[in-house]
């Protein structure tokens, strides 16, 4: 009997969650699971997850004190709940939660230091290793020396909003655990720029990239995982079969589980030897020409720092109204 396209992909790749939905992960039992502040916004709504965001909320309350305001409350909550959920996700996976920095310190090198090793410690109190734990953190080049700085520290990072060659060659670089490459805001960007409707999976500009960074990595030996995110559709999952990792949604895992096919493998380490690729030295300056040169990535980059940052004021703002609720029936209950 023919096997799903998932199961075939798990031999060859590791297939992590990208999702804060506690039920999906257990469902589909990945190795690893990865949020982001959308993702946390989504999950934080469910209400199912109602009790972690009030327990979470009730107990950043309690531990600011007297005299701090709802917005301090709040902000101490959000990374408590980002922190919540991982502890949750990791009591079903055997392997790594990713965790996101705060997107608004992305261009502060020491802002994103302090807030990742807040991060490790909120984790090691309750007991999990920092090496069940990678810290995300936008592609910026501030950001990539941040995470050089806590690799150094051991505290391993997974460097996400990825969109260019130089972005990736300045994580490898640096020592960087992982790098996730953007594949769908990839495609949405050409898509839009040259007016197209679709791609087919193999010229699909998003798997070209993620193509390209593997292959470099591969040649030039570097231990930097490459991790495939951000889909769009299965054909894209499939022409990365091989990949380090992909970082894959709960709908897209479930219609390559419904799916049976042969998938071959596409990325192989075996395959690179050959190839005839340049080596390239990422300074700032190099790293801030080939940015400015590469339209979509310089577009994508902002752009998705835009989107977590409103994810966050949305999550923000929904964590205000809940505490406000909170306060309101502990007011009524005396």
């Amino acid at each position: 009997m023919s096997k799903s396209l998932l199961e075939q992909l798990r031999t060859m790749t590791v297939v992590v969650a990208d999702t804060g939905d506690i039920q999906a992960i257990e469902k589909f039992k990945p190795q690893d699971a990865t949020t982001n502040p959308s993702l946390i916004t989504a999950a934080a709504q469910m209400p199912e997850y109602q009790e972690i965001v009030d327990q979470t909320l009730l107990q950043a309350k309690k531990d600011a004190g007297a005299g701090t305001t709802q917005a301090q409350v709040v902000s101490l909550a959000f990374d408590r709940l980002a922190v919540a959920f991982g502890l949750k996700i990791l009591q079903i996976i055997p392997g790594r939660v990713s965790t996101e920095v705060d997107a608004r310190l992305s261009y502060d090198t020491e802002a994103t230091l302090t807030k990742a090793r807040e991060l490790i410690a909120q984790y090691k109190a309750a007991g999990v290793s920092r090496d069940r734990v990678l810290i995300k953190i936008a592609s910026t080049w501030e950001g990539i020396r941040a995470a050089e700085i806590l690799e150094k520290e051991g505290i391993h990072c997974n460097l996400t909003l990825l969109f260019g060659l130089h972005q990736a060659i300045a994580c490898a670089e640096a020592g960087i655990t992982l790098i996730s490459p953007f594949v769908g805001r990839i495609l949405d960007w050409y898509k839009k720029d040259t007016g197209r409707d679709s791609y087919p999976a193999a010229e699909d500009p998003g798997v070209l990239s993620v193509t390209t960074i593997y292959n470099y990595y591969k040649k030039f030996g570097y231990k930097t995982e490459v991790m495939g995110a951000s889909f769009r559709n299965i054909g894209e999952i499939t022409e990365l079969a091989g990949c380090d990792l992909l970082t894959i949604s709960p709908s897209l895992l479930a219609e390559l589980q419904a799916t049976i096919g042969e998938l071959p493998r596409k990325l192989d380490p075996a395959k690179v030897a050959n190839l005839s690729i340049e080596k390239i030295s990422i300074d700032k300056a190099t790293f801030d020409k080939m940015h400015t040169a590469d339209r979509m990535a310089s577009d994508k980059l902002a752009e998705g720092i835009k989107g977590f940052t409103k994810a966050l004021e949305d999550l923000e703002k929904l964590l205000a109204e809940r505490l406000s609720r909170l306060e309101g029936e502990v007011v009524v209950s005396h």
